[in-house]
């Protein structure tokens, strides 16, 4: 597997689509915390975004052979892990909070790093609150860069719908973090 670590996800997604269980490994490992970030941040629950990005995994080896663009096998993942929180939250509300560990402060003061700190629990606050069609898409748009079209396709609505969910994300995210500009 050490040889395989510097290889380009390309040519590990199309290995792994012919069947290569040590490729899809290394795609695993490359790509399973920024997964579990990503649920974690649309399901608000460390334990279900574990659970979440289990199921994506399962779902993305058997579906491999579909993948048209293998160098873009991380967004590919993403949409997967989307689909499937989607579905979460449209069936239950989780009930487990977030278990995020603080992301460790490089080169800031100590005051820095607390009022930063702060930002970021009152952005999960909010974040939080949203409901759960505008957490998803604002989080796909701000945090996954997809385009409107893009997260129109994954949550099966129009790109206008999209535009009016993070207009309103957007809003609300501006309104409630004021006394952070």
């Amino acid at each position: 597997m050490e040889t395989l670590m510097h290889v380009e996800d390309g040519i590990l997604a199309a290995r792994a689509a012919d069947g290569d269980e040590r490729a899809f490994a290394v795609l695993v490992r490359r790509h399973s915390g920024y997964l579990i970030g990503f649920a974690t941040r649309l399901l608000s629950s460390r334990a279900d975004a574990d659970d979440c990005v289990q199921e994506s995994l399962i779902t993305a080896w058997r579906r491999l052979p579909e993948l048209r663009e293998p160098e873009r096998v991380r967004a590919w993942l993403s949409t997967i892990v989307a689909r499937k929180a989607t579905d979460r939250l449209r069936s239950v509300r989780p009930l487990t909070p977030i278990e995020d560990a603080e992301p460790e402060a490089v080169g800031l003061t100590p005051d820095e790093s607390a009022v930063a700190s702060s930002q970021l629990d009152m952005l999960r606050r909010v974040l939080d609150e949203l409901p759960a069609e505008q957490r998803a898409v604002w989080l796909l748009r701000e945090v996954s860069g997809y385009g409107y079209d893009e997260i129109a396709r994954e949550l099966g609505v129009s790109a206008n719908a999209v535009r009016g969910r993070l207009s309103r994300a957007r809003a609300t995210i501006y309104d409630r973090m004021q006394e952070w500009r």
